[in-house]
């Protein structure tokens, strides 16, 4: 089998629950039903990927329940390798709490848990990673002791130190961003988007509804979405990173790296959950065919 493709950041269990109406300060109201789904961009990203039929290795620090749980099984059954795993004893695993109201407004928790220790432990040098929401001192770490960095700032990009971004900017050889990150990035580090250009050599900028656009030796590809019925956005943006980076890791054109993206993320979108509708190679090539034609795999 190939080497794998580390995904380093969060573990987490995610608490949705449906409210009639969000809180304000000294205010309650009804939770009328709730499910507890497993999250965080890091295993979700492996996760996909290991459905996919690629070879994932997980890096993150998880807490006692990540096996009472049944997390630790459901990661094992897709085949993700968890021997880089930082078992914290005595904390529990990362939790999300995400209150939505009959009009979809949302109010949400995070809970770090056994993440919060991931500054005291060493950092591993990895030779393909994807560092995804986490920490952001032990990203930076590892990105100064690995060969080949991608690097998706996400919403976990509020905490990070302009010298923590810096670290890692420079060390990225691909840089994944919506355009509020790109622009937040831009903020924090002083630099243009032609700065960022011309330090890493592969910046994908996802759009949302207007699909992506992937920049590389002084050219932009436009990545259009698959569009489906949606029931739920989010974890569309890990399953594309995780169907781009499994692509590229086949040495696949840039061009196809995104359209899989782009396919694996439709999948996504179309359940509640973001490990709960993930497609096998043979699902995302019809669906990809069926949208941008043969697969040239």
């Amino acid at each position: 089998m190939s080497a794998p493709i580390d995904v380093v950041g969060h573990a987490a269990l995610d608490y949705l629950f449906e409210v009639e109406h969000i809180a304000s300060p000294n205010e309650s109201y009804p939770i009328t039903s709730y499910e507890v789904l497993f999250g965080g961009g890091a295993a979700n990203i492996a996760a996909a990927m290991a459905q996919l039929g690629g070879n994932s290795r997980l890096v993150a620090a998880v807490g006692d329940d990540f096996s009472t749980s049944g997390y630790e099984q459901h990661l094992n059954n897709l085949g993700v390798d968890l021997s880089l795993l930082y078992h914290i004893e005595g904390e529990e695993s990362t939790k999300a709490f995400v209150y939505t109201d009959p009009n979809h407004n949302q109010s949400s928790y995070f809970y770090w848990g056994s993440s919060s220790k991931l500054p005291d432990v060493e950092a591993p040098a990895l030779d393909f990673v994807h560092l995804a929401t986490s920490e952001a001192s032990f990203n930076a770490r590892v990105a100064q002791k690995s060969e080949f960095v991608s690097f998706d700032p996400g919403q976990d990009l509020v905490t990070y130190s302009k010298e923590h971004l810096v670290t890692i900017l420079d060390n990225t050889d691909i840089l994944f961003a919506n355009i509020h990150e790109v622009k937040r990035v831009k903020e924090m580090t002083g630099r243009s988007f032609n700065d960022l250009k011309k330090s890493i050599s592969t910046i994908v900028v996802t759009c949302d509804s207007s699909g992506s656009k992937i920049y590389c030796k002084d050219k932009k590809i436009d990545i259009p979405i698959v569009s489906v019925k949606a029931v739920d956005p989010t974890g569309a943006g890990d399953g594309y990173r995780a169907g781009f980076l499994l692509a590229f890791s086949k040495g696949l054109p840039f061009e196809v790296c995104g359209k899989i993206g782009a396919t694996v993320a439709s999948f996504e979108v179309e359940c509640v959950g973001c490990q709960t509708n993930l497609p096998t190679w043979g699902a995302m090539k019809k669906r990809y065919e069926e949208n941008f034609g043969a697969l040239p795999l």
